[in-house]
C-alpha cells in the first residue's frame, strides 16, 4: 500500500502505543495462532464487558433485539469480546493460516464456486461484508483466487501503529493493494480503481452520516450508498460474503452468489432497494449469531444517553 508521511508530528505516546503493538503482536506470532486466539479471546473477554463501551454494545441490542433479556445480552456481548480478541491473536498469522478442512487451525470456503466463476469472467467485481466473524481473514482469502480486493479504510489515529498493521495486512494479501479513505475522495479513488477493472472490497455495517437512510434490524439507519452507486453505474457483479468462526484460528468463509442488480428505471430507487438489500442480508447473517457481530459502533439514528445503565 501507498503511504504518505504522517501530517501530525509523531509524539512520545504515539511511540509507546507503537512499541506496546509490536510487543503483543510479536508475542502472538511466536505463542502459535491456537495459543494467540485463545490468550487473546481471554483477555478482551475479561476485560472488555467491564469497559464503558460496553453499554454501547447493550442499548444496541436493546434496540435492535429487543426479545433478548439481560442475560442474554450479557452472553452476547461476552462473545463478541471473546471474538475481537481472538481476531487480535490471529491477526500477525492470518499469511500462514492454511486452507484446509480439518479441525486445526486454518480456513476453507462455502461457495467457492463464485470466486472461481467470477475470475475467469473477469472485470470489476464489488464485495459486500461487515464485521463478523474475523473479517480480516476474508481479503487474503479471497485473493487467493486471484481476486485481491482494495477496501476503504479509517486510519488508526497513530501512524506507527496504522504502519504495523498495513504491513501485516500486506503481507497476508501477499502484495500490497490501495486502500482508499473513507469520503468523498476515496470514493472517487474507489470509482477509478474498479472503472480500470479492480475489485473492491466494502464493509457496510458502519453508519454513514452522508449515506442514505435505509432499515437495519427494522430502524432507520444511516448506510454507505456508494457499493449501490457503482455497482449499478458499472453493472458489475455485488458478491456477499462473511467469515465464521468455528473454533481458535479456525475460519470458514461463506461465499454467495452474486445479487440480482435492480433495474427498475429509476435510479435513485434503484440504489435504495440495493443498499436495503444487502442490510437485510447482514441482518439475517447477523441474528444466526448476534455474537460474532460489533456491536460497539453506534449504528442507528439515536442519540444514545451519556447515562446509560450498567450491564
Amino acid at each position: 500500500m501507498t503511504r504518505t508521511a504522517p501530517s501530525r508530528p509523531i509524539t512520545l505516546q504515539m511511540r509507546l502505543e507503537a512499541a506496546f503493538v509490536r510487543v503483543l503482536l510479536a508475542l502472538f506470532r511466536r505463542i502459535g495462532p491456537v495459543r494467540a486466539s485463545n490468550l487473546g479471546g481471554w483477555l478482551c473477554r475479561t476485560v472488555g464487558p467491564r469497559l464503558p463501551v460496553s453499554r454501547v454494545a447493550d442499548a444496541n441490542l436493546r434496540r435492535s433485539m429487543p426479545e433478548l433479556d439481560g442475560s442474554m445480552r450479557r452472553a452476547v456481548i461476552y462473545d463478541m469480546w471473546d471474538n475481537i480478541g481472538r481476531n487480535a491473536g490471529e491477526f500477525p498469522h492470518l499469511a500462514t493460516l492454511p486452507r484446509n478442512s480439518g479441525p486445526g487451525p486454518g480456513w476453507d470456503v462455502v461457495g467457492e464456486e463464485h470466486l472461481v466463476a467470477q475470475a475467469a469472467r473477469g472485470g470489476p467485481t464489488i464485495f459486500v461484508s461487515g464485521h463478523i466473524g474475523n473479517w480480516e481473514m476474508l481479503p487474503p482469502a479471497v485473493a487467493r483466487y486471484g481476486l485481491p480486493f482494495s477496501s476503504f479504510y479509517r486510519a488508526p489515529n497513530n501512524p506507527l501503529v496504522d504502519r504495523v498493521l498495513c504491513d501485516l495486512r500486506d503481507e497476508a494479501m501477499g502484495q500490497p493493494v490501495p486502500l482508499f479513505a473513507k469520503g468523498a475522495r476515496g470514493a472517487r479513488g474507489a470509482l477509478g480503481h474498479i472503472l480500470r477493472g479492480g475489485h473492491l472490497g466494502m464493509l457496510v455495517d458502519q453508519k454513514m452520516n452522508d449515506g442514505v437512510e435505509a432499515r437495519f434490524f427494522g430502524q432507520p439507519a444511516m448506510t454507505a450508498g456508494a457499493m449501490a452507486a457503482m455497482a449499478l453505474k458499472l453493472r458489475c457483479p455485488v458478491i456477499p460474503g462473511y467469515v465464521e468462526r468455528l473454533g481458535p484460528a479456525r475460519l470458514r468463509i461463506h461465499v454467495l452468489p452474486p445479487l440480482d442488480l435492480p433495474d427498475g428505471g429509476n435510479r435513485i430507487q434503484d440504489q435504495m432497494n440495493l443498499t436495503q438489500r444487502v442490510n437485510d442480508w447482514l441482518e439475517g447473517t447477523i441474528r444466526q449469531h448476534p455474537g460474532s457481530w460489533l456491536w460497539l459502533h453506534r449504528r442507528w439514528n439515536v442519540q444514545l444517553p451519556n447515562n446509560m445503565p450498567k450491564i
